[in-house]
Order: structure tokens, then C-alpha cells, then sequence
């Protein structure tokens, strides 16, 4: 190959990646079909409360308490002499877990504060993810999608069920 070949394969190249470049810049973010997803979205119902701010505050409230035991627990294993090392090794590994899902739910929760939702509320099982979001109108499709997005981003989940309250 010669030099003239090597500058138009490379010239060649760049404009591919500079077009590729472009096209994602242009066209935005890609979405996966909606039959990717597994889980639900209450699209129709609105759940309305007396102080749907209570709601939030009080889900919260309760995560964090249910949280704080479950690593006083942890802790209290880890810290303890008499546990075989067996068992500080699945504590070891229960706690990292904790920390990484609440770390993945508190991003969701900012990131879809940041999409222009006024509150929501994230939470992680396993393989599924619950969202609840405050909204005063309905869910659109294109909300739907964003939080979606937001989920598989984050936290890499499929099974996503949606809850919208006023």
C-alpha cells in the first residue's frame, strides 16, 4: 500500500466516524422498542392523595429507615469476632450490594428530577425497578420512554412498572 492509499483510507475513515458522530448529535438519543420492556405502566390511573409531597417524603423516610437497620445488621456481623468468615464474606458482599442499589436509586431519582419530573421515588428488587413520579397531567408515551431510558441507563433493568400521582 502506498502512501496515496493510506491518506484516502484514512481521510475515508474520519469522515465515516465525523458522519457517525453527527448523526447521533442530530437524531438524539437511541430508544429500545417498547417490547424490550417487560414491566408495566399505570398509564390511566392517577393515585391521588391529600399531600402527594407527604408521599415522597414519607417513601423516603421509610427506604432510609429499612436501610439503616439492614446495615446496622450487616455491621454488627463484620464487626463481630465470633462470625465465621463465611459469613463476613456474604455480609461483605450483602452490604456492597446495598450501597450499589441505593447509589443506582438516587440516580435514577436525580436524573429524572433533571428530565422536568417534580418528585419520584426509585425502587430496586433484584431484577425489577418501581418508579413512582409526580406529574399533574398524564403520563405521556414520550415520558413513559424517558423514564424507561433513565431505568436501563442507570441500573440496567427491563422489568420497570410506572406509577404517576398528583
Amino acid at each position: 500500500m502506498n502512501k496515496k492509499q493510506t491518506v484516502i483510507i484514512s481521510a475515508l475513515l474520519l469522515v465515516i466516524v465525523l458522519c457517525g458522530y453527527a448523526a447521533t448529535k442530530v437524531n438524539g438519543p437511541l430508544y429500545v422498542t417498547d417490547d424490550q420492556f417487560i414491566g408495566e405502566t399505570v398509564k390511566d390511573e392517577k393515585t391521588k392523595t391529600t399531600s402527594s409531597t407527604n408521599y415522597f417524603t414519607e417513601s423516603r423516610l421509610s427506604r432510609e429507615q429499612g436501610r439503616n437497620k439492614a446495615i446496622q445488621t450487616l455491621k454488627t456481623l463484620l464487626d463481630d469476632e465470633n462470625t465465621p468468615a463465611e459469613q463476613k464474606a456474604e455480609a461483605a458482599e450483602e452490604y456492597k450490594n446495598l450501597a450499589l442499589r441505593t447509589d443506582k436509586e438516587t440516580n435514577i431519582e436525580l436524573a429524572l428530577k433533571a428530565q422536568g419530573f417534580e418528585e419520584a421515588v426509585c425502587e430496586l428488587e433484584d431484577s425489577k425497578a418501581n418508579i413512582v413520579v409526580k406529574i399533574d397531567k398524564e403520563l405521556t408515551d414520550q415520558q413513559i420512554r424517558q423514564v424507561k431510558d433513565v431505568v436501563m441507563n442507570k441500573a440496567n433493568i427491563k422489568d420497570i412498572k410506572i406509577k404517576a400521582m398528583e
